[in-house]
């Protein structure tokens, strides 16, 4: 792994020498704007091809390609629009994709050996932060399931099968309903049924019966609302405040052969997330674009009113959440905080995908390319925090750090058997 060529803000003198050697070396100058020249630092792949499944939050990797943001850093993104996240998982793995737009817990399950095949694996940046919903059935809610609560008071009432899909048995979405049920009482594990289901089949699936409620990325939730057959019963965010979400991940080979490219990667991404929270114009932009048939394939009506904080319940109530999706916050939404990864550890140990607890701080290490984003970051002039490690109280008052996290994983009194 190279270290950066120049230190965030340096001094003339500094900055002279460092050229001066670089130049001398025959090895690459950075560029205003933070572009790449050619030479030992310039990317070993030219044309890098990245998966992403139909969702609002693969946004900035599509942006990255059709803004040309890429073109700057010395790389041609690929969008690749794949099925499932399973599909994803397996074309990561053999090496058909570079990289790939992904849930957080997918790449550490790999990586583990949990839900498929074992890899060492990477992740270069956090794509989003919150943005993600949980969709209870429309007879659900005209029973009065409109929330936790109420969805716990109508399965005691009416005993019967209760059918939740998430999208992948490691990922984001599975931890979010599992989270989100217990803390209404409700074991996932043992009072209802949990099947997988590929974001953009949720919608079809609900109008057909075949599930009571969902856990999926935008623009589904809202779909379900435009089509009349769902009711957003929590947001994501409401569950965890600025949540991380989704990844820009790849294995770990893929970084150790071409390190160039993915710093590469990471400060294309980047600099699309920034354009995209930089405006209002922008977001529109993104949001015409995304929905195209080649993306997320949905109308621009589904996708444009949650990116800007502006939500509805389906059942009359509207209101303006701060906290809706971001795709850079100054910086705040990408860093590969450790314990972001660690919190996945724990919850897939709560719930017997692990049958004893890992080393949480050595797997995040190894996972997160921390070093490498604030390479990335520092060309890009963005800020990085302090600590690998980050303080959040989650919804139902119980406080994440990072600290001790086999202890938290124990501390739920609803888990795995």
């Amino acid at each position: 792994m190279t270290t950066p060529l120049f230190p965030v803000n340096p001094s003339r003198r500094d900055f002279l020498q460092r050229a001066a050697a670089v130049t001398a070396a025959g090895s690459a100058v950075a560029l205003p704007g933070g572009a790449w020249a050619a030479g030992s630092d310039a990317p070993e792949k030219k044309e890098v091809r990245i998966g992403f499944i139909p969702l609002t939050d693969c946004a900035s990797v599509v942006m990255a390609s059709v803004m040309k943001f890429d073109e700057k850093y010395g790389i041609k993104i690929i969008p690749s629009k794949e099925s499932s996240w399973a599909a994803v998982r397996d074309k990561l793995v053999n090496g058909e994709l570079d990289a790939a737009h992904v849930l957080y817990g997918l790449v550490y399950g790999v990586h583990l050996g949990v839900s498929g095949p074992k890899k060492d694996m990477a992740v270069l940046m956090t794509l989003n932060n919150n943005g993600q919903a949980i969709t209870l059935s429309k007879k659900l809610a005209d029973k009065g399931a409109v929330d936790g609560a109420g969805l716990a008071k109508v399965m005691k009432a009416e005993p019967r099968e209760y059918t939740f899909a998430q999208t992948f048995p490691t990922g984001t979405h599975a931890m979010w309903l599992y989270y989100w049920l217990a803390s209404n009482g409700i074991n996932p594990m043992s009072d209802a049924k949990v099947i997988t289901v590929p974001p953009p089949q949720m919608v079809a699936n609900m109008r057909v019966g075949n599930m009571d409620g969902f856990c999926v990325g935008e623009p589904w939730n809202h779909r379900a609302i435009i089509d009349g057959i769902g009711v957003t019963a929590t947001t994501t965010q409401d569950i965890w405040k600025d949540h991380p979400e989704k990844v820009l991940g790849c294995t770990a080979e893929f970084v150790q052969k071409n390190p160039n490219t993915a710093r590469a990667m990471i400060m294309a991404v980047l600099d699309a997330s920034r354009w995209i929270d930089a405006g209002l114009q922008n977001k529109m932009k993104m949001a015409e674009t995304i929905a195209e048939k080649s993306y997320v394939n949905t109308s621009v009506d589904a996708i444009n009113q949650r990116i800007l904080g502006r939500y509805q319940n389906g059942m009359g109530k509207t209101w303006d959440d701060p906290n809706h999706m971001k795709f850079f916050n100054d910086g705040a939404v990408n860093y590969p905080y450790l314990s972001d990864g660690m919190w996945f550890l724990t919850q897939h140990k709560r719930w017997g995908l692990l049958k004893s607890d890992p080393d949480y701080l050595g797997v995040a290490k190894a996972i997160n390319q921390t070093a490498l984003y604030k390479e990335a970051a520092a060309q890009l002039k963005v800020s990085v925090p302090k600590s690998d490690m980050r303080t959040s109280k989650l919804g139902d008052g119980v406080v994440w750090d990072g600290s001790n996290p086999a202890k938290y994983a124990a501390s739920f009194k609803i888990k795995a058997a």
